[in-house]
């Protein structure tokens, strides 16, 4: 065992949680002096509320500060573990405490995304009346995870990752704490050292102090007494990074978005940067070679038409490679449509098409353009009047109409001014 770890005794992370909110790093969008939460908080008129925010941001944290602040009971419930039976157990004790004691309960559920749609209307009912006060903690969308009566009758509020200094406080504050953290054991960290941990735990305090505390465990005293974390120490503390990413979650969909809109900024380091994010993390590279081929048509388009044929090879090759071979190919597809002309036109003219197609009549197509398969069509008069391109100067005829009259003469595509599309003539 190393020196300074006890069994039996709770990890720093859990007992470096602030006791209240001055304590509190970060957050101050939120809990701030003078924010709406910090004084609803003070004032004992705590809302029910959803606290979104991305693993190690003080979710579960805040919850116990509140519910110790306005004295009232705190339940908690964690929706991995927990069904409607636990449910219906809570409610009853809630229940209980406000008809006998007059205590008002806060009901605190972690991760309540993971609860299903009944297991969240169960709770409508005693939200509305007042019997609990809901905080549910999450790191999905509520949006899109919580239910939307369940939703109307909460706050949101969203907490951020700390950066790397408030990050770096809560590591000071631990190494420095004599009670609940690892003052009087020695351990001695520059700023380098603890920059090192908060880039490490990507806005996590959960994860910097398990790494800070296994850093400390695992490094030796020195002749006076120090244990002095070298990047060796945290190096070796901190293992393979695991990187912050769910794939079907908001990360699957704003990494994605941030690479598209990288390439259609023609910013070929930012492009090649948050592909690299989604392949280490295990994003499906077929989903993001779609994505790929897609822009290609949508962004890049006529400037480059090339770039639709690299970007469907790219797709080929994908499926052709596998991982992690497949991340050349797609290395190599980002650079090209991040430097590509870029022409949004073929795709701005087929929406104005699609506008015109749906705020128009449904004209039957113009009798000199139907087909003629048989001679009693002939009679009927399909095909009448149709003017074959090639018998005429260019290959085009002056005179000839291809749409119904409704919409004739509306123009939907406008030439671009860039690359390959700038140099055609055609218009």
């Amino acid at each position: 065992m190393f020196a300074g770890v006890q069994q039996g005794i709770e990890p720093l992370a859990a007992r470096m949680r602030p006791q209240e909110l001055d304590d509190f790093v970060g957050q101050e969008r939120v809990v701030g002096q003078g924010r709406p939460l910090r004084r609803m908080v003070e004032r004992d008129e705590v809302p029910s509320m959803i606290l979104w925010g991305p693993p190690g941001s003080g979710k579960t944290t805040l919850a116990t500060i509140i519910a110790h602040r306005t004295k009232r009971r705190f339940t908690q419930l964690s929706a991995v573990s927990s069904g409607v039976a636990d449910l219906r157990s809570a409610i009853a004790e809630a229940q209980d405490a406000r008809q006998r004691e007059g205590l008002a309960t806060i009901l605190f559920i972690d991760e309540i995304h993971r609860f299903n749609r009944a297991q969240q209307d169960a709770l409508l009912p005693f939200v509305e009346d007042g019997t609990v006060t809901l905080i549910g903690a999450t790191t999905e969308n509520p949006s899109f995870e919580v239910v939307a009566p369940l939703l109307s009758r909460a706050r949101v509020f969203r907490l951020e990752a700390l950066d790397v200094e408030q990050m770096a406080d809560v590591l000071r504050r631990a190494i420095a704490d004599p009670v609940r953290g690892l003052g009087g054991q020695g351990v001695v960290a520059d700023d380098d050292a603890l920059h090192s941990i908060a880039e490490f735990a990507a806005g996590d305090a959960r994860t910097a102090l398990n790494v800070l505390e296994f850093a400390a465990s695992m490094t030796e005293p020195d002749a006076e007494g120090a244990k002095v974390l070298t990047s060796e120490s945290i190096e070796s503390a901190s293992q393979q990074r695991t990187l912050r990413y769910d794939r079907v979650g908001d990360s699957h969909y704003d990494t994605v978005s941030a690479f598209i809109k990288s390439m259609r900024g023609s910013d070929v380091d930012a492009s090649l940067y948050w592909l690299a994010r989604m392949l280490e993390a295990g994003e499906d590279p077929l989903f993001v070679v779609r994505r790929m081929v897609i822009l290609a048509a949508e962004d890049v388009g006529l400037a480059d038409p090339r770039a639709l044929q690299v970007a469907v090879a790219c797709q080929q090759a994908v499926h052709f490679l596998g991982m992690p071979e497949a991340a050349l190919p797609m290395a190599e597809t980002t650079v090209y449509l991040a430097r590509a002309p870029k022409s949004n036109s073929a795709y701005a003219a087929y929406k104005l098409a699609v506008e015109d197609v749906m705020r128009s009549r449904n004209d039957a197509v113009p009798l000199h353009l139907r087909n003629v398969p048989t001679p009693l069509m002939r009679q009927f008069g399909y095909g009448n009047g149709y003017e074959y391109s090639h018998n005429y100067e260019g290959h085009v005829s002056p005179t000839q109409t291809y749409r119904p009259d409704s919409v004739e003469g509306h123009t939907y595509y406008e030439q671009g001014t860039l690359g390959d599309e700038a140099r055609d003539s055609r218009s």
